[in-house]
């Protein structure tokens, strides 16, 4: 790019490249604002037209059928550079500039897609009101509160891409998928899902006066759905990207409980929404496209190949529970006894599969603790998978108890995030090294180590050493040779740009020991050199992994994160609102798959819903 910086800076981008990206998204602005107002005055048709010949194919209206197309499409477009993003930071570390990296293109068209979903979502709708739960915005102009939800979360996703620049300019680069203008990106464009499965409901709605469910395109709807949950699903799934490249900077023990909160939640409403195969269906969708963007970005594109989570064992399960009608008409207990099985059997599974997909496997280190997190994130996600469903089929239970499952599933949550957050590093640890070249030019070697004191590591969850950031990664466990000691099973790099590191992971401890590290004329580091017989304390896995990071400390990064967990949260109350408005105000009640249209559900009465 003729912009980029020459070096690669460790702050924020160049000011050539900040004015480019602001031009490009004004400009991108500008057409979406001008199509609205051409919409609205109702001097083009074309809006119209395009989503008339959609929702001619799916049986919806047009302002639902053109917003679910383009959202659709731009969330596989921003996956799919947010892994070969991931990818590229990983082999060689830190951008020349936001616009030197092409994966950033895609997220960046592809957020502000479902932003635009969202905006389009809402000004379609000329000569009717979208639903009994539309929102009165201006005289003559209802909203749907599945575009209200749309335009909120992409809005939210697309506001983290800006500000990661400011962080990086207040904080430096810290490399890591969990910072928090990188969990705004991905968690805005994750929960829009919620805006589409409303818009679509509300579409429904719209155009048929029977119980919710139309008499015709059923397999397409069907389909949709399971496109829609399938991408609930990955959406919830990226959050555990750095465990999918074996770089976690974080314990153990937070994988399971991501993956079963993951899997509690969008398979428990996709087999209460949906019916018989929901769970199966929407597990199908996530499979084919994490494995096709896998191919993608690793096959195709020369880069690491991420791996992904199975969560087939998880929805076999929640199919097989679901065969217990009387179980799947009470959703909040169908949504908990889910949750313990995908905590238990289905953490099992997903034990088996990271044994054959990941370096850095589940072992018995984090047998008990991580069962024991996979199964608070089962039940937390099972009981917000019942109420999302419920919400969608408009029975949700009294306010007082929907609002005390989301308050206290949030806390919990946040209790288990922490838990598996904390991490101890001793003070007295040291290894020595033993270095044995295999190659000079470039450099690589053979690696011995001996842990000072010998008894430190008990029953590990992994001793291995970590090298990325060089034009590629490796990962390998060490093979222990005695108490203490260890050697590598194949040479690892030292030099150039890559980062070669020793890491610890035992119970809480969680250290790293510097093997070699580049000098960093950006961030004022000198090279850390590779010696044979060097001996070195072990320091905080922090301070190697994410060099660039500076000043993450004090009032000003306190006050940051907490902004950022204040937007966070609002979000995640203006989803609560919009599926609330739509259950309590639609007319008409949908009832749970497999429970007789007649029969009351949890939460109801024979004649409504309670505290409509």
């Amino acid at each position: 790019m003729p912009l980029a910086a020459e070096t690669r800076p460790a702050g924020g981008a160049a000011i050539g490249e900040v004015l480019l990206a602001t031009g490009i998204g004004l400009g991108l602005t500008a057409v979406l604002l001008a199509l609205v107002f051409l919409h609205r005055t109702r001097r083009s048709a074309v809006l119209t037209r395009i989503g008339n010949r959609l929702g001619s194919a799916t049986g919806v209206p047009a302002w639902v059928a053109l917003p679910t197309v383009l959202t659709t499409i731009s969330l596989l477009v921003a996956l799919l550079g947010m892994l070969w993003d991931i990818s590229l930071h990983i082999g060689i570390g830190r951008d020349e500039g936001p616009l030197a990296n092409p994966a950033h293109f895609l997220i960046l068209f592809g957020l502000f897609g479902v932003f635009a979903g969202g905006i389009l979502a809402c000004a379609m709708p000329l000569d009717e009101k979208p639903g009994p739960a539309a929102v009165h915005f201006l005289r003559g102009w209802d909203v749907p509160v599945g575009g209200v939800i749309l335009t909120t979360a992409g809005f939210y996703a697309l506001l983290g891409f800006p500000l990661d620049d400011v962080w990086h300019r207040m904080f430096g680069q810290d490399v890591t998928l969990w910072g928090p203008t990188h969990l705004m990106l991905i968690g805005g464009a994750g929960l829009s899902i919620i805006g589409l499965l409303l818009l679509e409901q509300e579409g429904h709605g719209g155009l048929s006066t029977d119980d919710g469910d139309r008499k015709v395109g059923q397999t397409a709807r069907f389909l949709r759905q399971a496109s829609a949950m399938g991408g609930l699903l990955l959406g919830l799934s990226v959050f555990q990207g750095e465990y999918d490249f074996d770089v976690p900077q974080f314990r153990l023990v937070l994988e399971p409980l991501m993956i079963a909160g993951a899997a509690g939640l969008a398979l428990v409403a996709a087999r209460l929404f949906m019916g018989r195969g929901g769970a199966l269906a929407a597990v199908a969708f996530f499979l084919v496209i994490r494995g096709g963007i896998s191919l993608i970005v690793g096959p195709a594109f020369g880069e690491i190949t991420p791996s992904f989570p199975l969560y087939l064992g998880s929805a076999i399960l929640v199919e097989l529970l679901a065969l217990s009608v009387s179980l799947a008409r009470r959703p909040l207990v169908f949504g908990a006894v889910a949750g313990v099985l995908v905590g238990t059997v289905g953490h099992a599974t997903e034990a088996g599969w990271t044994q054959f997909t990941q370096t850095l496997s589940w072992n018995s280190d984090i047998l008990v603790e991580g069962t024991l997190m996979a199964v608070v994130g089962g039940i937390v996600g099972g009981l917000l998978g019942a109420l999302l469903a419920s919400g969608l089929r408009r029975r949700l239970p009294r306010p007082a108890i929907a609002r005390t499952v989301v308050v206290g599933s949030v806390l919990v949550l946040a209790a288990a995030v922490a838990n598996g957050l904390m991490a101890t590093v001793p003070g007295d640890v040291e290894a020595t090294f033993g270095i044995e070249d295999v190659e000079t030019e470039p450099r690589t070697a053979n690696v011995t180590v001996e842990i000072d004191p010998a008894d430190f590591v008990d029953d590990p969850a992994w001793v291995q050493i970590t090298a990325w950031q060089g034009d590629g990664l490796v990962v390998t466990q060490l093979e222990r040779t005695g108490e203490g000691t260890y050697r590598t099973a194949e040479p690892v790099p030292l030099h150039g740009t890559w980062k070669t590191l020793l890491r610890i992971h035992d119970g809480r401890t969680l250290t790293a020991v510097p093997i070699y590290l580049p000098a960093d004329e950006a961030i004022g580091e000198e090279e850390v050199p590779a010696e044979d017989g060097m001996t070195r304390s072990a320091i905080p896995e922090v301070e190697i992994l994410q060099r660039e990071l500076n000043g993450a400390t004090g009032g000003l990064w306190t006050i940051s994160n907490l902004v950022v967990l204040a937007c966070t949260l609002a979000l995640i109350a203006a989803i609560s609102w919009g599926v609330g408005r739509y259950a309590r105000r639609a007319s008409v009640r949908e009832p749970y798959a497999d429970a007789p249209a007649d029969s009351p559900a949890e939460g109801t009465t024979a004649t409504g819903t309670v505290g409509r």
